[in-house]
């Protein structure tokens, strides 16, 4: 009986940290306002523009400049009809700058 209980418990835990996660990506906010205007900058205004509301966290890079900082890089997709685009963010965080654009890059999924 005392095992079952630990594992109900654990498996609880286990559940709650996923969503935790999702929830906590910093500047997510800002990159999903950033993704509309890049989208609508490369490829013109368009009414079926579409931004997947999942910000994925990608692993941290390195400042090129000074390796002692990193830079967060986050991941988000959009859509126009048929076309799939990936955009990447780069931010950099620390108690002075708070999600301050390094960097961003779009790159259509298409077949030539």
């Amino acid at each position: 009986m005392n095992f079952i209980a630990r594992f109900l418990v654990f498996l609880g835990l286990i559940g709650t940290c996923s969503f935790c996660d999702a929830a906590d990506i910093p500047c997510a906010a800002r990159a999903m306002d950033r993704a509309k205007q890049l989208l609508t900058f490369h490829s013109g205004p368009d009414d079926r523009m579409t931004i997947d509301k999942t910000v994925k966290q990608l692993p941290s890079m390195r400042n090129p400049e000074d390796r002692t900082q990193k830079f967060d890089v986050l991941e988000i997709w959009g859509y126009i009809y048929k076309g799939r685009y990936r955009m990447r963010f780069i931010y950099y965080n620390s108690p002075a700058t708070s999600c301050l654009l390094m960097g961003e890059e779009i790159l259509e999924y298409a077949r030539p």
